[in-house]
């Protein structure tokens, strides 16, 4: 006969396992959504980077699955993409998507993930409201572009066979023609994000 002991322990035991397999599927189902978010992309000039929803997609990571596991799901994300799956912008992927010029913007997926989290979470355990998601999503693009203008720059510094670039000019082709873009889907972010953050922060951070 089973002991009151022996209970306790089998519930949380089953509580932890529960705990355990709906971060497993959070992380996996996040990362589905970023790569299905890359692939809705439209070009633009004058570099041709694609606008797409992938940073959306990697705002709501780092909002529903807290600074670790947001991480640890744009890790999944980009290690797919390494592997040749075509999971990046317009179906692209490889090692060579990765170091090319717009890779400076998938390591900026990873840099601003705890970011997010420190923003969004009180030191309590709570989470804050719709101004902070706000502002979560703005320093998110922010650290995004702060990385990914300059390696695109040097990249094609480092190309001889692009044509020359100023930097103003990868600036502008690589972040100010996003701006608007960026706007709507930090706001779409936080919208999003103020229904599903706390649940989130309190099952699955």
């Amino acid at each position: 006969m089973a002991s009151p002991t022996d209970d306790i322990t089998q519930s949380g035991l089953s509580d932890a396992i529960r705990q355990m397999l709906l971060r497993v599927f959070a992380v996996g189902t996040m990362t589905f959504f970023i790569a299905v978010c890359s692939q809705i992309a439209i070009p633009t000039g004058p570099l041709r980077i694609p606008l797409t929803l992938q940073t959306l997609g990697i705002v709501l990571a780092a909002l529903t699955l807290g600074p670790r596991l947001g991480l640890l799901s744009v890790l999944l994300y980009i290690a797919v993409g390494a592997m040749g799956v075509g999971v990046f912008a317009e179906g692209e992927g490889g090692w060579l998507t990765i170091v090319g010029r717009t890779g400076g913007y998938i390591l900026g997926f990873l840099v601003c993930q705890p970011f997010v989290g420190w923003i969004v979470r009180r030191r309590d355990g709570r989470v804050r409201g719709f101004g902070a998601l706000i502002l979560a999503g703005l320093v998110a693009h922010a650290i995004i572009f702060a990385i990914g203008v300059p390696w695109l720059y040097w990249v094609n510094r480092l190309d001889p066979d692009a044509d020359p670039m100023s930097f103003w000019y990868a600036t502008y082709g690589g972040c100010v023609i996003f701006l608007p873009g960026m706007l709507i889907k930090v706001a779409l972010a936080a919208v999003i994000g103020v229904r599903l953050v706390p649940t989130c922060a309190e099952k699955i951070w």
